[in-house]
């Protein structure tokens, strides 16, 4: 079976076309294929479908094998992919999700799709400001679910806050039945904010673009930043800009390399 790693700010994730290549059991490949001694090593696993009511379908795994509703970073790659890889020619790309149809932009160079801009959709904010009680300790959360649901902490160093412990216990907390992702932000000035991420199912991660717009939200709606920010995230920075309702995502996308994998 032919696949293709990619990374978006370093969320790496294993491709799979899927209008060439069949995958029989995605939850347990996935599994397989993430862990970094023996198998390729990814953040997880992603399909690239035909779909009937967008131009394509992504599906997508944990590395755990959970199956997740969207990833920001993963819509980025599929479009560089089907765009550079000549899938389709269109710079406008409709991408059916677990969190619904969402559009992708190409901006391009010299036939390559230097950046991709994503419409993120419109968030749904929950609570601002809650505290729950974690590991015995207090800590106050701001819900935004982009599609996929985040907690987003505000703290005064995220270099140097316990992610590992923190997140794993907020992931698991029983406020959140399904899990959460949790992203521990400071916010740096109006327009820049330093972000790391837990994400439900493989840990801290490099970079987390549905996370990204789920903090912008956050600490726009909290009054601590403008509604267009720079985040700076552990792979490297994403413009975020909530407009008119809509959050947008604007970051790289790369290829890694190709292989084929044997049974």
């Amino acid at each position: 079976m032919k696949f293709t790693k990619m990374q978006g700010l370093g969320n790496d994730y294993v491709y799979i076309n899927c209008f060439e290549e069949k995958v029989e059991n995605p939850s347990e490949l996935s599994v397989r294929i993430s862990d970094r001694h023996f198998g390729i090593g990814s953040d997880g696993l992603v399909l690239i479908r035909p779909c009937d009511s967008a131009d394509f379908e992504m599906k997508m795994y944990n590395a755990d094998g959970s199956e997740a509703e969207m990833c920001g970073n993963a819509s980025r790659c599929i479009g560089k992919y089907v765009y550079e890889r000549g899938l389709t020619r269109k710079k406008d790309i409709t991408l059916k999700t677990g969190a619904g149809i969402k559009r992708l932009t190409i901006r391009d160079e010299n036939g390559r799709a230097a950046s991709v801009r994503v419409d993120m959709g419109i968030p749904e904010i929950g609570s601002l400001g809650e505290t729950i009680i974690a590991g015995g300790n207090p800590y106050k959360i701001n819900r935004v679910s982009m599609g996929n649901p985040h907690a987003v902490v505000f703290v005064d160093d995220a270099e140097r806050y316990d992610v590992h412990t923190i997140g794993k216990l907020i992931e698991n907390h029983p406020l959140f039945p399904n899990r959460t992702n949790t992203e521990f932000a400071t916010i740096t000035d109006r327009q820049t904010i330093r972000m790391r991420v837990w994400e439900r199912g493989s840990g801290e991660t490099l970079a987390c673009g549905t996370g990204a717009c789920a903090t912008l939200v956050a600490a726009a709606a909290n009054g601590l930043t403008d509604q267009k920010a720079v985040l700076k995230l552990n792979g490297g920075d994403l413009l975020i800009e909530w407009k008119d309702g809509i959050v947008y995502q604007e970051g790289p996308a790369e290829f890694v390399f190709d292989g084929i994998l044997y049974e």
